[in-house]
């Protein structure tokens, strides 16, 4: 389907793996002229730069100065922003309530919500007055599920998917739509790293290999109705379309791609 996304201005963050680097292919394949934002280049971002001329800014996007820088180098290139991807976001295992110091909530708070706030703020002004302006944040079904092991992580996604539908009042006067996609589990590094992936210390307390994990244990444990953990394109897929003009009668809203994980409204 064409979008309709051909030399619009998009700025994704996070977009070196996983959903990031797929929704960031998947603008370059719509010929979108992208401005992606990363800590550093993987060799697969880096081969999008070279064959479709993806604009890679290296930046931590967790410090205070990072979303500005990127969304400057944006608006040096190309005058303006049509659409912000706010994708970036990272996770680690919390040790509850009385382990987890303010370091460990201030770090996640940072890279998941306090990311998506900076590079709101800086892009807005120059996304104003352009036609079919959008923000899709990235945020997770942890946002609404309860979580222990992961509980500041969920707490910031949860705070995120609250923004998104305050952003979308304030913008809508502006010309500016935000949704937000919340994935539930996703076939991404973050599980599947060797070491230091979720599933790598699964697969070690289950006595399985990260494959079964990932293919078996994972969706059957949290009962994802289809029986199958999500793919990165099947996001960037969702949150191409509510970046795109075929969705510009939906602002505010929230959508779940998580398989059927969640069971209620």
């Amino acid at each position: 389907m064409d979008l309709n996304l051909k030399d619009k201005v998009v700025v994704v963050t996070g977009a070196s793996k996983g959903i990031g680097l797929a929704i960031t292919r998947e603008l370059a394949a719509q010929s979108a002229r992208v401005v992606a934002g990363s800590r550093t280049t993987t060799p697969e971002l880096a081969e999008l730069s070279e064959s479709a001329g993806v604009a890679v800014v290296n930046a931590d996007l967790a410090a205070a100065d990072g979303p500005r820088r990127l969304v400057e180098a944006a608006v040096e290139l190309h005058g303006g922003i049509d659409v912000l991807v706010n994708n970036v976001g990272a996770s680690e295992p919390a040790d509850g309530i009385t382990g987890t110091g303010d370091d460990a909530w201030q770090r996640i708070f940072d890279v998941n919500l306090f990311s998506v706030v900076r590079a709101t703020r800086a892009a807005v002004p120059a996304m104003t007055g352009r036609e079919g302006a959008a923000i899709v944040n990235i945020s997770s079904v942890n946002g609404r599920q309860p979580a222990p092991m992961i509980m500041h992580y969920s707490a910031a996604k949860a705070a995120l998917t609250n923004l998104g539908r305050s952003l979308a009042e304030e913008l809508a006067p502006s010309g500016i739509r935000v949704n937000t996609v919340s994935p539930g589990p996703v076939r991404t590094p973050l599980w599947t790293n060797e070491g230091d992936g979720f599933a790598n210390v699964l697969a070690e307390q289950a006595g399985t290999t990260v494959e079964d994990v990932m293919d078996r244990l994972l969706p059957e444990s949290m009962a994802v109705s289809l029986g199958r953990v999500g793919e990165p394109q099947e996001v960037a897929d969702l949150t191409l379309f509510l970046a795109s003009q075929r969705a510009a009668g939906i602002t505010g809203a929230d959508y779940r791609i998580d398989g059927g994980l969640v069971k209620t409204a």
